[in-house]
């Protein structure tokens, strides 16, 4: 489980799932109660668990907006972990508060272990263009575990380019999307990769479709949207 965790902050980060108002940022519409669930399926297709996000708790004030998002995941064996997280909008840039993914609820399921999550904002303007370069970003989570054993990962998203435009359909619906390609940079232990990844965003709704690939450019996974309300 808690190799799940890791894996399920390290794809919150890459993907960017939080939510955030119109006249904050055109991709990710922040409305209290909006429901999006995403399924996750292994490089076969086979299907790999789900993560489903709520919005709550939406607070605007002038340029900025202020969320709260119930996240749960479940893995393939039926296990499920859940938290809440803090997000802010200002101008048309989102950034989500790691410090606030550490609560006393994640905790308890972590078991006997410390975490500490900083990093730098993924950053996703309101107008989107092909052939566009976005900043690249960074995480670092650093485990303290019984024992004595110290587990640090950090994961970098690096070349973030607006690749093309165009039309996806999921079990959600068929969706005009902007596809940004970036690479994942990711430190764990002696382990040390990079992998690419491409992300379809639809206007008004935000991420429909995530594929991560191997070095050699061979699918490994994927994330789609399966259901979403607002």
């Amino acid at each position: 489980m808690k190799k799940y965790i890791v894996l399920g902050l390290i794809a919150l980060f890459a993907a960017h799932h939080s939510q955030a108002q119109s006249n904050c940022s055109s991709y990710y519409p922040l409305v209290d109660g909006a429901n999006f669930q995403y399924t996750n399926y292994d490089k076969k297709g086979k299907e790999d668990g789900q993560i489903t996000y709520k919005v709550t708790d939406v607070q605007s004030g002038g340029s900025s907006t202020n969320a709260t998002m119930m996240m749960e995941m479940t893995d393939k064996k039926g296990r499920t972990y859940t938290s809440d997280y803090e997000v802010t909008c200002e101008g048309d840039v989102i950034k989500i508060d790691f410090k606030s993914l550490m609560n006393e609820q994640m905790l308890s399921q972590m078991g006997d272990v410390e975490m500490d999550i900083s990093g730098t904002d993924v950053e996703l303007p309101n107008n989107l263009s092909v052939g566009q370069e976005l900043p690249d970003a960074n995480m670092e989570v650093k485990m303290k575990m019984s024992g004595g054993i110290n587990m640090n990962t950090n994961i970098e998203t690096l070349n973030r380019k607006v690749e093309k435009q165009e039309n996806v359909t999921t079990p959600a619906g068929t969706f005009d999307c902007y596809v940004i390609y970036s690479e994942t940079k990711t430190k764990m232990m002696m382990t040390n990769q990079t992998f690419p990844s491409r992300i379809w965003l639809a206007e008004g709704v935000g991420m429909i479709k995530q594929e991560s690939y191997n070095k050699n450019g061979k699918l490994m996974g994927s994330m789609v949207l399966t259901q979403y309300s607002k």
